[in-house]
Order: structure tokens, then C-alpha cells, then sequence
């Protein structure tokens, strides 16, 4: 997922940032539309050095090609990319990927989403998990659960 903005810390994180936004690549229209707010699976060194790689690609506003109802403290221009695993993949009123194509009023979100420990350097935002990606994996999972309902009322 391609970090757009941040959120500052509070607490033991307080004078760096506490979460990060991340958003979903959208070929169709080329911009990076919101997934999650994520504060999990940071180090102590990822607290250090994230915030140091980020310097040259802050924003005074929302950057036009990003796609987001969320205000963040700090926004960044598509630039890095996490490696992120999330428990499920949740409609969300908040998130903006996949914005309608499966309710009207309802984006897709990552729920309970973790850092990895992982800043994918050999990937460019635009290579970054799409938002039709995103909509594929939500149906597989709709698919399985689906499929594990039937197995279990057939049982």
C-alpha cells in the first residue's frame, strides 16, 4: 500500500508520527484512494527512519492525485510503499478504493492492518496492490466464507 499521509504520534510516540494512511493504486483514473489508517508493526527504528525518508515528499494539502475523506495531520505525495497483512478486507463509509463498487456508499478498507516491517523500495506506487486487486481479494474472501457457511449448515 502507497503512504499518503500520516498522523502524529501521541504518548511513547509522541514527536514522530503515530499511524500512516495508505491508499490503493486506481489505474482507471490514476490516483491512490485511502484503504487504512495503520499503526501496527512498527520498531523503534521504523518509527526512526520512516518519518527521515518521507522529508522530501511532504505536502501542505492533500495531493491531487490522492482520493481521501480522512484529514490527515501530514500528507505526502505517492512516493513509498508497505508491505501491509490485514486480518480481512471490510467495507468502509470512510475509505475511498473501490468506492461503489460493491455498495453504493461503501469503499473497501484493510481491518486490522499491520506493518510488515518491509518499505518495498523495488516498487513504484503505481505498482503497488490496484484498487480492482483489492475488489478481487474482498470477492474471494466473500467467496470462501460463503463456501465454509454452506459446509458448516450442510454438516
Amino acid at each position: 500500500m502507497v503512504v499518503v499521509g500520516a498522523f502524529y504520534g501521541r504518548g511513547r510516540r509522541t514527536g514522530t508520527f503515530g499511524a500512516y494512511l495508505l491508499a490503493a493504486y486506481d489505474k482507471v483514473d490514476d490516483t491512490f484512494k485511502t484503504v487504512c489508517k495503520i499503526g501496527t508493526g512498527f520498531s523503534d527504528a521504523d518509527l526512526e527512519a520512516i518519518p527521515k525518508k518521507l522529508e522530501g515528499f511532504s505536502s501542505p494539502h492533500v495531493h491531487p492525485r490522492v482520493v481521501s475523506k480522512m484529514k490527515a495531520d501530514v500528507w505526502f505525495v505517492p512516493q513509498m510503499v508497505f508491505e501491509v497483512i490485514a486480518s480481512e478486507i471490510t467495507l468502509s463509509p470512510i475509505h475511498s478504493a473501490a468506492m461503489g463498487r460493491v455498495r453504493p456508499d461503501a469503499g473497501l478498507a484493510l481491518r486490522f492492518p499491520k506493518f510488515t516491517g518491509r518499505v518495498r523500495e523495488d516498487k513504484s506506487p503505481e505498482d503497488a496492490t490496484t484498487t480492482d486487486e483489492l475488489l478481487e481479494m474482498y470477492n474471494s474472501q466473500l467467496k470462501r466464507i460463503e463456501s465454509t457457511d454452506k459446509e458448516a449448515s450442510q454438516a
